[in-house]
């Protein structure tokens, strides 16, 4: 009775044993490979580089495009045209290039991308996202383990990312689009409210080190809902600028006026605080966009999540009203000719509100003593 209770405990202990040693060696080859599971890893650097990816395809494209339209040179049009094609493939590569992937795999995932945004439809932007991660991985996993690599790693690259494409991006693109198509009713619905959540929500996702521009895209946040994450997104950016200019001075007007609120982030960890104002003020610009101004974005939806970065949100306004997306057009927009009321509306939602809101309330924080001078100070 001893021996077969002393032999179990044996046979358990090598087990336990075993096991651990075989958790050690996955780790191991998982540090090895440079394979990271992390918030950081896929939430943050991928979500952001895909963004950068969407932005160097379809909304630069989108932007040339509607510019060769208008000035009727078809030259420029076509340009704008075969980069809005590619878009696809270089939010992949530009994933592949935030997991730090080996040349093979990334190259290897244009075709991911191009595969994965083309069977994701509306929602083609999240597709992207889960399966060039995905395949990204699992080709970073096999690269340089045989010695057929030039075979293998993009093979299995391509195999992963491309059936998965087929298998999983139409139900992802069905999903993404009806999330989005309920926030965009709902904002129709109850323009008040929901302008303030969508632009409170979109605004510090802007300043928050995520993309709030790849969100919007997934989204496919378009129309009224699509104005408010504008107006939320400007307040944040013109926000910041403006009440750290005694700080920064015109050199932070331009970063994070024209570039992003994002450089914030470590004085907000700091100092919480100093975040209210920019918020404060877009809960005010965003119900105005959508009750008082109807501000809709009909641009590309990722126009809705950048704000004053590189003046992207009002520019993808003006080319909605002239030529609405495809993501505007499904849901039932149209072209127009804005007029006066129009254009005072969007230089106020965009510009002249934030840069007037976010300083009276600081100015309340710093009477309150819950702001002081050198708080935003930029390193």
């Amino acid at each position: 009775m001893n021996y077969n209770r002393t032999w179990r405990k044996r046979t358990t202990r090598a087990r336990g044993s075993s096991e651990s040693d075989d958790m050690s060696k996955f780790k191991a080859f998982l540090k090895k490979k440079d394979i990271t599971v992390t918030w950081q890893r896929y939430g943050i650097e991928a979500l952001g580089a895909m963004a950068q990816g969407l932005f160097c395809s379809l909304l630069i494209g989108t932007i040339i495009k509607t510019l060769g339209t208008q000035l009727g040179v078809q030259f420029i049009t076509d340009i704008g045209t075969y980069a809005m094609a590619v878009s696809g493939p270089a939010m992949a590569v530009a994933i592949g290039y935030a997991l730090k992937s080996p040349p093979m795999v990334l190259f290897s995932l244009a075709a991911v991308g191009w595969a994965a945004n083309a069977e994701g439809g509306a929602g083609g932007p999240l597709a992207v996202l889960i399966i060039a991660i995905a395949a990204a991985e699992c080709g970073k996993a096999v690269s340089k383990e045989t010695k057929v690599d030039l075979l293998v790693t993009p093979g299995v690259t391509i195999l992963v990312g491309v059936a998965l494409a087929k298998l999983i991006a139409p139900p992802i693109g069905t999903a993404a689009n009806a999330l989005g198509l309920l926030i965009i009713e709902a904002t129709n619905l109850r323009p008040f409210f929901m302008g303030i959540l969508v632009s409170v929500i979109v605004g510090v996702a802007l300043t928050l080190p995520i993309s709030s521009a790849a969100i919007c895209s997934v989204l496919g946040l378009t129309g009224l809902a699509g104005g408010a994450a504008v107006a939320g997104c400007c307040a944040q950016m013109v926000g910041f600028a403006v009440i750290s200019f005694r700080e920064n001075g015109w050199g932070g007007i331009v970063s994070q006026g024209l570039g992003t609120s994002m450089l914030q982030m470590s004085n907000i960890l700091k100092n919480p605080r100093i975040w209210i104002a920019p918020t404060l003020a877009s809960a005010v610009t965003g119900p105005l966009a959508t009750c008082l101004f109807k501000l809709q974005m009909n641009g590309a939806p990722i126009n809705s999540g950048m704000g004053t970065c590189g003046l992207c949100g009002p520019i993808g306004v003006i080319t909605g009203w002239f030529e609405p997306s495809e993501a505007a057009l499904a849901s039932g927009a149209a072209a127009i000719t804005p007029g006066a009321f129009d254009w005072i509306g969007l230089a106020l939602i965009a510009i002249v509100l934030p840069a007037v809101l976010s300083p009276l309330f600081n100015a309340v924080l710093r009477k309150l003593g819950w702001v002081h001078d050198g708080d935003m100070k930029l390193s």
